[in-house]
């Protein structure tokens, strides 16, 4: 009767009618998508105009339907739900009718997805600052510019219009090129690297079939981005007479602000962070080396040990050089303690 229905490129299906094509267009799309699409639903497609035969938009299901006739749907983007307001505590360092400034704790996710559709720092936004956000980013990433991984915590911007929405987001896309944007991180590493200081120029694209890690690839690899990581070794610990560095302390600068970047480009150069779950497993056997008390908090440490101590920014109305700094969180500060020790 038809071409076999395959969906093309994106959201966009073509058939063609074969010769024995008759009918009202509604019915014999649905028999010509084979069930992939219901008759209800192909109906309402028609009704929004999201269907058309031989280059004109259908104007009603039960248009005729002729041989040779080529229809093509635009599939629609499924709406996203919502997001609901929830009294969720927020650390808030600063705030006017423009922006708001906290600091995000780990565990917690920026904005709801897939498994998080409740719970986010979208959801305690919309509670604390109310209608100001609605729409501002996209339905589910509200007045949100930039972000940091679920167990990443740290300073984050977030804008409460339109104007500081669109000005910060060229500020972040910029990467501090032109303006004063800085966004500096704190991370607990395996061993320390070599030189001290230093920069880690290495692609990023997906690691292979998992959608949500990230591995350092060719640049001409499919889905490759470019990643700089300027680094500086603050702290080195366990570093006494015969023995190795266990650990340091390193500042990271983001040149590029890839997904996972600080995680994946310390993993690169052989320096995972202390506790992550996905980029430093090859390391967890260097706990069993460390003595207690720093083994037994080590080992209960779950999450990358990585933190946004400072942001820097321009306000977006009144242009003022904004700059803000937050302590290291207490699990992360009580490992680094633990390791510090060893070297006493």
């Amino acid at each position: 009767m038809t071409e076999p229905f395959t969906q093309a490129a994106g959201d966009r299906i073509v058939l063609i009618a074969d010769e024995l094509a008759s009918g009202r267009l509604d019915a014999w799309l649905a028999g010509a998508v084979s069930g992939e699409i219901s008759r209800s639903r192909i109906k309402l497609l028609i009704q929004e105009g999201a269907v058309s035969v031989n280059g004109v938009v259908a104007q009603e299901p039960k248009q005729k339907i002729k041989p040779s006739d080529q229809v093509e749907i635009i599939m629609p983007e499924a709406a996203d739900a919502q997001p609901r307001a929830e009294n969720i505590p927020l650390d808030v360092l600063y705030e006017d009718d423009d922006l708001i400034v906290i600091t995000k704790q780990a565990g917690l996710v920026v904005h709801p997805g897939a498994g998080n559709g409740s719970g986010t720092l979208v959801n305690a936004l919309l509670h604390h600052c109310g209608n100001s956000l609605s729409g501002i980013g996209g339905v589910k990433r509200p007045g949100i510019v930039h972000r940091l991984d679920k167990n990443t915590s740290g300073v984050m911007v977030v804008a409460k219009n339109d104007y500081a929405h669109r000005h910060l987001a060229d500020q972040f896309a910029d990467h501090g090129r032109t303006g004063p944007l800085q966004r500096a991180y704190m991370a607990l590493v395996w061993g320390c690297p070599e030189p001290l200081k230093g920069t880690i120029n290495a692609p990023l694209g997906r690691a292979g079939s998992d959608r949500t890690k990230r591995a350092v690839k060719k640049i001409d690899s499919a889905d490759t981005r470019h990643a700089i990581t300027h680094y500086l070794v603050r702290q080195r610990f366990g570093l006494t007479a015969g023995r190795d560095v266990i650990a340091s302390l390193v500042e990271c600068r983001l040149e590029t602000g890839r997904t996972h970047q600080i995680r994946v480009h310390m993993e690169h150069a052989g320096h995972p962070l202390v506790g992550d779950p996905e980029y430093g497993l090859a390391f967890r056997s260097k706990i069993n080396i460390l003595p207690s008390p720093a083994k037994a908090l080590v080992s209960q440490f779950q999450r990358q040990a990585l933190h946004a101590f400072l942001l820097q920014f321009e306000h977006p109305r009144s242009a003022q050089t904004l700059r803000f700094e937050a302590p290291l969180p207490t699990d992360m500060q009580n490992v680094i303690d633990a390791f510090g020790a060893l070297s006493s």
